[in-house]
Parts: C-alpha cells; structure tokens; sequence
C-alpha cells in the first residue's frame, strides 16, 4: 500500500516534538490523524504554579495548541479523555511507590498504561481509525531478522528510549517515530520554518505542574519523621518520605561536617537514612518486571551497558537469570544511588536489550 493510503494518528502534546512529527509525516504522505489525551480532573489543588509539566491545570492550554495545530495543518483533531485511567493506573503507582520508600518513574508508567495502550484502544472506541500511531519520542525501530527493535535516537542527548523499554516487538511493528533520525536543534528549525509558536518553547521534564507531590497525597500521609544516620542517630526531621530519593543531598535541612546524602528510605519506621558518598555505591541490584525487546526470554549470562535512571551514564555490567524470572546485575565497577522503584534499562551498542524494574540493590 502506498503511504498516502495509510493513515497515522500522531499522538499530540502541543509541544514543539509531537508538532514536527505530524509535519514530517504529512509531507512523508501519510493521511495524519492528530489526537491528545485529557488527563487532568482537576483534583489537584495547585497554587501560583511556574513549572508548566504533564499534569496540572494547565492541560486545557495544551488541548489548545494541539487543537490549533491540527487546524493549521488541515487534519482531523481528537481529544479521548483518560483521566480515569490516569488517576487509576498513573497516581495510584505514584503514590503507592512513594509510601513504601520507593522512587517511581511514572513517565514509563504513562507510556506503557496510557499513551501506548488506553489511548489507541480509545481512540479506536471512539471510531478513530489509523494504521499507526506516532509520537514526538527521539528514539529508532528498525526491523531485523522478521522482528522490530528499538535503537537509540541520532541525538544521543534526546534519546528517550529509557522511557519506551516496555513496548513489545508487535506494538513497534504499528508505531513511528519520525524524530529519531533528527537531532533536536534540527526539529526546532522545522518548527520556526513553519511558524509554529511551539518552536521555541522550554521543555519540562516535570511530572506535576509545580513540581510538588504533596497534593497527591493525604494529609495524615504526609508524616513527618526523623533523619538518621546508619547508626540510627537523629541528625534532623524530614517532612514525608515521599519528598525524598536515594543520592538526594540537597534540601535535607541538617548540618553535619562533611556531605551526606541519602542511602535509605525505611518506610517501616518512616525514616530517612543518610551517610557518606561512598556509601552510596553499590555493586548491582535485583530487577523484576522484565521486558525484552531482542529476545523472547533471557536464557543466560549476557554483558550489556545498563543504565539506572535517565541521566545516569550507562555502564558495563553482566546480566544474568534470577529466581522467579527477575534478572541479576552485577556492575563492573560500583555505581552511585541505584534505587529501589526505578527502571533499569540494558543496551547492545545502539539496540534496547530490555529493560525492568530495581528491585534491590545487593
């Protein structure tokens, strides 16, 4: 079939990545679908917020870009309402995580619940009807030997295939990309070439407009407690274990002779542990959640680059089958702050292995 015939919803966030996409794509001569979800049910009692993020009320100024971009563009415009969805498998895993002293990623949360999963089935509910969907992710698919893996975007400083670990090779099979072969200093030239306001616009790597997670929580969730050190001695108060995270230093609120950061969050006994850096290394970790995009299973010993969080420099380790069907991660030299709740995510050269969920540190 000729591209022109096949039709592609673009996923839209009204920012300059989701914007270019559907350029791209329309030029390319696919029929263009734009599409954006509603996530935002005005629960969240923000006040004077400046950060603009993912959730937040400012959602409807977002729909409006999106919604004007697909006027610009001549295209159809949907708007599919997840905010059930959001609250249901996004802000509960956020807060569940958080109140057990783990550190949640609700980015890869929202990609693999809602943006690649509820949205399509919705939007399909809702008599949208596509051949493949589109974002503004910097990430590759390619397809080799029959089966379609993700690889690392050209501009290895945008790369966001951290994020895209759980998809599987048959929903790639039905899913573009159209930046990863773009650095994002190109993308923004596009934007400008074609007047878009987005062009120029900041980007946010903020979960909740304003950067605070307290709304989220109840009032008698937000415990405050002590500040310990490994000896259990009390260094100061900390104001909720979910304002928290393994490596944090800053905004602890103690004096002490010499830096401390966090190496524990005891849940338990709803207290926050700190020490020295060096005690904040560790030699590899247990992660469960597996998923793998170059093999249907992991049926022995392979060495691949591993990376912990998003702007952690990725690192040789061997991995290796662990009870139960985790996976064991032995670093090839000690690594600051892995944590607990995080995505660990394993790399052949530019091709996404797999990727799961820390589990423990050991």
């Amino acid at each position: 079939m000729e591209n022109r015939k096949r039709k592609v919803m673009v996923g839209l966030s009204g920012g300059v990545d989701s914007s270019v996409s559907a350029v791209l794509l329309k030029e390319k001569g696919y029929e263009v679908i734009g599409v954006t979800m509603e996530i935002f049910d005005g629960s969240l009692k923000v006040e004077g917020a400046v950060k603009h993020a993912c959730y937040g009320p400012s959602e409807g100024v977002d729909v409006q870009a999106a919604a004007a971009l697909c006027k610009k563009l001549d295209i159809p415009f949907h708007r599919i309402d997840l905010k059930m969805e959001f609250r249901d498998q996004v802000i509960t895993y956020v807060r569940e995580e958080y109140l057990e002293g783990r550190t949640p990623n609700p980015c890869v949360k929202c990609n693999q619940r809602l943006k690649f999963g509820y949205l399509l089935d919705k939007s399909r509910e809702a008599g949208v009807d596509f051949d493949y969907f589109a974002t503004g992710h910097y990430a590759r698919i390619e397809k080799t030997g029959g089966r379609y893996i993700l690889k690392k975007a050209v501009d290895a400083t945008k790369d966001q295939t951290y994020f895209l670990y759980t998809l599987s090779p048959k929903q790639l099979s039905h899913i573009l990309f159209p930046l990863g072969t773009y650095t994002k200093q190109q993308v923004r030239q596009i934007a400008l070439s074609h007047g878009f306001e987005s062009a120029n616009q900041a980007e946010s790597q903020d979960f909740i407009e304003g950067g605070d997670l307290s709304p989220l929580f109840k009032e008698e969730e937000l415990v405050k407690g002590d500040i310990v050190d490994e000896s259990g001695n009390i260094l100061g108060k900390h104001r909720g274990i979910m304002h928290y995270t393994i490596g944090q230093r800053r905004g602890l609120g103690i004096s002490s002779d010499r830096p401390l950061y966090v190496i524990r969050i005891d849940s338990k006994n709803n207290r926050i542990v700190v020490s020295t850096r060096e005690n904040l290394l560790s030699g590899g970790f247990i992660a469960s959640d597996l998923n793998l995009l170059t093999h249907d299973r992991l049926d022995s010993t392979y060495r691949l680059k591993t990376k912990i969080r998003l702007q952690h420099r990725e690192t040789d380790a061997t991995v290796s089958p662990h009870d139960g069907g985790k996976v064991k991660v032995l670093f090839d030299v000690p690594q600051m702050a892995v944590t607990p709740g995080q995505s660990a995510v394993f790399y052949s050269g530019e091709t996404l292995f797999g990727g799961g969920i820390i589990e423990r540190i050991i």
